[in-house]
């Protein structure tokens, strides 16, 4: 099924006879496989709305990330959160979609200091699991009122309702970006280098690791953004905090791009056998997190926040890294690893309960994504 129109896709969602596979481009194939009929959105396209003026960016479920990103730096402007694509990480087809990007929370290395993709949904219109054509927000930010649903759609993967429009706020285009590139440090230095970079007043928009960088050793990344002026000087003053250690500053911005492109969407990983866990934690915990995971490869981002670890095929990282304090998601796996293992971290029995209650609420005959997060 692939509605054009917000109306054909309350109606089919309404008169559905069981469940219902939903899916925007098919580039985020996360979570057990759904048993149902596709109900894709891709036929729901177009921006609907772009005030470049007002910094607010409206368009239909199904339209292609790229689209909206070509759009955007016609006018000099970004999406602050800097979405990751999952295509070379997962090895899957299509265009990711407005829809998809939303619905997952995707949000990349920029996230620390501009905050996720959540943060920047205005309003969303969706199709609860009665059929029902839900608005919640607005479409410019002095107009955002009512209840948070836009936050609660946000990471719900299809489970709550199949989004139609999202409304975005969006922000200007940095004149210039520089990173440094720190060499030779130890995973617990890193994270101590970054923390303290993240913690200074030169606003750090990206800070992350690799044990093994691109000379063979371990290389950690720190970025910032602005004004020319004041990215040259911010430049020079985290390398006089960091004096004494190897460092080197890259500014040529096609550079810049690529390399943060590249731990953006994990790119150290693409090809590589095995499973592919994301883990959430305190950065100061995730050196310790990582030992225990004993993993063949392995990319902290967010200052140690995030960490990205290659394990070999069928090991549940979460057993491993009990009693830390954490959370792990299996976001890439063979059939037989997702056969034994959740994709998302199990939740707590009074959260799952509420989570339960909400999904009931919203889709009361379990129509939509049914079995996916669990």
């Amino acid at each position: 099924m692939r509605p054009e129109t917000e109306a054909e896709l309350a109606e089919m969602i309404r008169t559905a006879g069981g469940p219902l596979h939903v899916r925007g481009g098919g580039t985020r194939a996360i979570g057990r496989p759904v048993t149902g009929e596709v109900l894709e959105t891709g036929g729901l396209t177009g921006i609907a709305l772009y005030e470049p003026g007002a910094l607010t960016l409206v368009a239909r479920a199904g339209t292609p990330l790229a689209e909206v990103e070509a759009a955007l730096a016609a006018e000099g402007q970004r999406l602050p959160f800097e979405p990751m694509d999952h295509r070379g990480l997962l090895g899957t087809g299509g265009e990711p979609t407005v829809g998809g990007m939303a619905a997952a929370n995707v949000s990349g290395p920029r996230r620390i200091q501009a905050g996720a993709c959540r943060d920047y949904m205005l309003g969303v219109r969706f199709v609860d699991g009665t059929g029902t054509v839900v608005r919640n927000g607005g479409r410019v930010m002095k107009n955002v009122t009512g209840y948070d649903l836009v936050k609660l759609m946000a990471g719900s993967w299809g489970t709550l309702g199949v989004l139609s429009e999202v409304a975005f706020k969006v922000l200007p285009t940095p004149e210039s970006s520089a990173t440094l590139r720190i060499a030779g440090l130890a995973e617990t230095e890193a994270v101590r280098v970054m923390s303290e970079a993240l913690g200074s007043p030169f606003e750090v928009t990206g800070a992350a690791h690799l044990p093994v960088g691109a000379e063979g050793r371990g290389e950690t990344l720190l970025r910032i953004e602005g004004f020319s002026e004041s990215v040259a000087y911010r430049a020079g003053r985290l390398r006089e905090l960091f004096a004494g250690r190897e460092v080197s500053v890259e500014t040529d911005a096609g550079a810049v791009a690529a390399l943060w492109a590249g731990i953006r969407d994990v790119a150290p990983f693409h090809g590589a056998a095995g499973d592919v866990w994301r883990l959430s934690c305190k950065p100061s915990d995730a050196p310790g997190l990582v030992a225990r995971l004993s993993p063949e490869a392995v990319l902290y981002d967010w200052g140690g926040g995030l960490v990205w670890a290659l394990m070999k095929a069928g090991v549940d990282a979460r057993k491993l890294i009990d009693p830390l304090a954490g959370h792990a998601m299996l976001v890439r796996a063979g059939e037989a690893s997702r056969a034994l293992l959740p994709a998302f971290h199990p939740e707590p029995a009074p959260v799952a309960a509420l989570s339960e209650g909400i999904r009931r609420k919203f889709d009361p005959k379990g129509l939509l994504n049914p079995g996916l997060m669990t």
